[in-house]
């Protein structure tokens, strides 16, 4: 049988991930940088947040994707 993450550690996860974000975005988000490199790595930031947030809400498997992928030669 599968362990199943509860509500309060769904919420955890997205608090954390939120918190690193925002950090992130401090350090080397938008507008940080040279004019290209702050829009470039704050688009970068916002792509894999984004990617974590789905896998922390729809509990999606990422590796397994991309295992499936490679076995259908794309």
């Amino acid at each position: 049988m599968q362990r199943r993450s509860g509500c309060l550690e769904g919420f955890l996860r997205i608090f954390l991930l939120t918190w690193l974000f925002d950090w992130l975005q401090d350090r080397f988000g938008f507008g940080r940088g040279l004019s290209c490199t702050g829009c470039g790595c704050g688009l970068i930031l916002l792509i894999i947040f984004i990617a974590l947030l789905c896998s922390t809400i729809f509990r999606t498997d990422w590796t397994r994707l991309v295992l499936d992928f490679r076995f259908f030669g794309i």
